[in-house]
């Protein structure tokens, strides 16, 4: 079965409209799915239009005057919560959320181990050299599992990361984000490491 891609339509939305838009709200319930598994994005109240030299320069260096939080804890971008005001990069910090939800199973606002916060601080503890340790226990796959973590997992954790980057500016482009993803899937189908993956979350 073909994986839905929020990313795709996150990179619509970044980078082929104009005024492109910011959603400020990028979470699991806000992602679903047709008959076809087609992933639509949904739930625009805290939308942002974004004018080109908002995107060239970032919405994430910028403060607000409101230091009111919107959207959802733990999917929310760190800068925002010191007052910056909405960005494209802050929507690519949360999908980078929602894929390391969807491979551990853990939601960002569990509790971790002491020292810990949050999910995204859990997996960077734990990679690369523990990524089965952290892998969703219901997900299922068939293959080999060296293979599957040097093909598929090590990468797709590497990619979430680089979007939960702490620094905005670090993060990846959400359509450099796609096309790393497309490069993940030709290794995969090269290499035969990944026959069927499934996660629950």
């Amino acid at each position: 079965m073909e994986a839905a891609k929020p990313e795709e339509a996150l990179e619509y939305l970044h980078h082929q409209i104009e005024p492109s838009i910011v959603h400020c709200h990028i979470k699991p319930c806000n992602i679903l799915l047709d008959d076809d598994i087609v992933a639509h994005i949904t739930d625009f109240g805290l939308a942002k239009i974004m004018h080109t030299e908002e995107c060239e320069h970032g919405g994430g260096g910028t403060e607000s005057s409101s230091l009111v939080i919107k959207g959802t804890i733990g999917y929310v971008a760190p800068e925002y919560g010191s007052g910056s005001e909405p960005s494209t990069e802050g929507d690519v910090y949360s999908y980078g959320v929602l894929l390391l939800e969807i491979f551990t199973g853990r939601r960002p606002t569990d509790n971790f181990m002491d020292g810990v916060t949050g999910l995204v601080g859990y997996v960077r503890m734990s990679y690369p050299y523990k990524l089965l340790e952290i892998l969703d226990a219901s997900a299922t796959y068939s293959g080999d599992t060296q293979h599957i973590i040097d093909i598929f997992l090590y990468p797709m954790f590497k990619l979430a990361l680089a979007c939960c980057e702490d620094c905005p500016r670090h993060r990846m482009k959400i359509d450099d984000v796609v096309k790393e993803l497309n490069i993940i899937k030709r290794a995969c189908a090269a290499h035969k490491a990944v026959h069927e993956f499934r996660a629950t979350a």
